[in-house]
């Protein structure tokens, strides 16, 4: 399945039924009267965060969704039926957007969600509605209201607890399979991730959900290589996790590159917790590794962690600390594999 995080669709609710103007006419019923009923009510348009759900591919096949129109009234004081709703399923953590992408709508961000887009207009009178006691034979009824049309943007943001930052091939991808279940692509060239992965990650009995997005390089935010698309989906993050290449010629100057971009992006993204790693550190020896760990520490202005996603050395204080970010009730607890007693009389 593609990765899609945006899309534009184009939605209608429902027209509003027109009234009927009717009389009744019965043999031996001399004034009959009027009997024209209401129009019934257009269908709305309705967004819904709904599980199981991860990209917006199908609204790449699909963006039109038209709400079914109100029938119109009949004679005998008849209610015409009301039009069926149309819902947009869509991933938890979709921001809907109006159509110059950043006045935004809606974020669902919980499961079960929902959001009207588009209300369904109203039935339209019909004349019985319009007797009085001074005009008893009133001829006139009333159109449906018109629906609501209007062109929407979605725009997925991944939910996730700690989000993966640093440049293409920094090892983020090497992380996230030794930490979790996910199996992102990993090969000895920049530019592997080419969308955002997802890992379940447990340490000390509690687990959280780790977001890999492709590297930034220098200028991401004016479009160089994948740009800064995916920096959205680090936005909902307690923490960042900062990975630094320790094999890198210039550790300072990579993690200088990150930081302005986070800057250049805007927004919270750059005043975030953030945990600067030291990553690679089985290829150096000791001697390199402390070079390395002092240049980055006067750069970043704080300490700094040592790690190796390969080897998994470091890797458990790295996740400890990562959890210390993370508020409790965001916190989930880890399932046992252990196998229930088995039941004796």
């Amino acid at each position: 399945m593609k990765f899609l995080d945006l899309a534009k669709v184009y939605i209608r609710s429902g027209a509003g039924g027109n009234g009927a103007v009717s009389f009744r006419r019965e043999k031996f019923i001399e004034f009959g009267g009027p009997d024209g009923g209401n129009g019934g009510r257009g269908g709305d348009v309705i967004a819904e965060a709904v599980d199981g759900l991860n990209t917006l591919i199908d609204f790449r096949y699909q963006q039109h969704f038209f709400a079914e129109n109100g029938r119109g009234g009949q004679g005998k004081l008849k209610t015409g039926a009301d039009g069926n709703d149309i819902i947009l399923r869509v991933p938890v953590g979709t921001e809907i957007l109006e159509e110059d992408g950043e006045t935004v709508i809606a974020d669902l961000t919980e499961l079960g969600q929902r959001v009207m887009l588009g209300k369904g207009g109203n039935g339209g009178f019909g004349n019985a509605h319009f007797k009085t006691s001074t005009n008893q034979a009133p001829r006139r009824a009333n159109p449906g209201q018109e629906g609501v049309e209007r062109t929407i943007w979605l725009r997925l943001k991944l939910i996730a607890d700690a989000g993966l930052l640093g440049l293409p091939n920094a090892g983020k991808s090497t992380f996230l399979a030794a930490t979790s279940n996910a199996r992102p692509k990993i090969a000895d060239y920049p530019f592997t991730t080419l969308h955002p992965n997802l890992g379940v990650v447990g340490v000390d009995g509690a687990e959280f959900v780790v977001a890999d997005i492709p590297g930034l390089i220098e200028g991401a935010s004016e479009g160089r290589g994948l740009g800064d698309l995916f920096l959205g989906h680090v936005e909902r993050c307690s923490v960042l996790l900062h990975l630094i290449d320790g094999t890198a010629d210039d550790v300072a100057e990579d993690y200088r590159t990150i930081i302005q971009e986070l800057e250049a992006y805007g927004g919270e993204l750059a005043e975030k917790p953030r945990i600067t790693v030291l990553n690679k550190i089985d290829s150096l020896d000791d001697e390199l590794r402390d070079m390395q760990r002092e240049f980055l520490e006067e750069a970043v202005g704080g300490p700094v962690m040592l790690m190796s996603g390969a080897s998994g050395e470091g890797v458990t204080e790295v996740l400890r600390a990562l959890r210390s970010e993370i508020s409790e009730d965001r916190l989930r607890q880890k399932t046992t594999d252990e196998e229930p007693e088995t039941w004796q009389p």
